[in-house]
């Protein structure tokens, strides 16, 4: 074999030794609870502004907690103002870190999803909460109880979406819990509190109530034997 043919065929089969590293398209590439969360972000504006009615809500955000892929995420939000997408690919951009996440933190932890479609859901007892818990209630009721939870995580984000339905969270009286959302012709009340204890978990709750109800308060009674446990 002369030196020209060897040239070629290594040439010839350089791309090949690359595509491994591109082999994946963008729009094959695994959603991460960051970019269900950043369109649920985008559908709940988009309902809050009258963009989508309830019906189409409803249906978009329960693709959008099942969505495995990048690709299955994009339609739900194309028909939407380009600006609440962009700049840049919002799905694949990184999520911020969490401001102060103890040491036990595992941010890989998967979310769990509470579903109640004309019927209710319930979360209570002794349980291992991760990072992220995901509450749509259609029509029904979901009742989500931390007073006796293990916090696997410094940080737990609670997505709570109520239409003709209704939320309910309940959280330890020495935890913080803080919230964000909004109601439609419904409620959405997040008693805020602080814990004396820079250390302890922090429940963040966020979502919005169309012709239903979003609640979350602490527990009268119920506190943490182990905040850091």
């Amino acid at each position: 074999m002369n030196d020209d043919t060897s040239l070629r065929k290594q040439s010839a089969g350089a791309p090949a030794e690359h595509s491994p590293a591109g082999a994946v398209a963008g729009a094959d590439v695994r959603a991460s609870d960051a970019d269900r969360d950043r369109v649920a972000e985008i559908l709940r504006e988009a309902l809050a502004e009258g963009r989508l009615d309830t019906d189409e809500h409803a249906e978009r955000i329960d693709a959008a907690y099942r969505a495995r892929t990048i690709g299955e995420l994009r339609p739900l939000v194309r028909d939407l103002p380009p600006a609440r997408r962009e700049p840049g690919d919002a799905f694949t951009r990184p999520a911020p870190a969490p401001r102060s996440a103890a040491p036990h933190s595992s941010p890989g932890a998967a979310g769990e999803n509470l579903v109640a479609i004309f019927s209710g859901a319930t979360r209570r007892g002794r349980w291992r909460v991760g990072g992220r818990l995901n509450a749509f209630a259609l029509f029904g009721g979901v009742e989500i109880d931390l007073s006796e939870a293990l916090f696997e995580q410094r940080e737990v984000v609670v997505n709570a979406t109520a239409i003709f339905g209704g939320v309910e969270i309940r959280v330890p009286e020495n935890v913080t819990l803080r919230g964000s959302g909004t109601g439609i012709m419904g409620g959405y009340d997040v008693v805020s509190a602080e814990s004396d204890d820079p250390e302890a978990p922090v429940v963040v709750v966020r979502g919005a109530a169309v012709f239903g109800g979003v609640e979350a308060r602490p527990r009268k009674g119920r506190r943490l034997k182990n905040l850091r446990g």
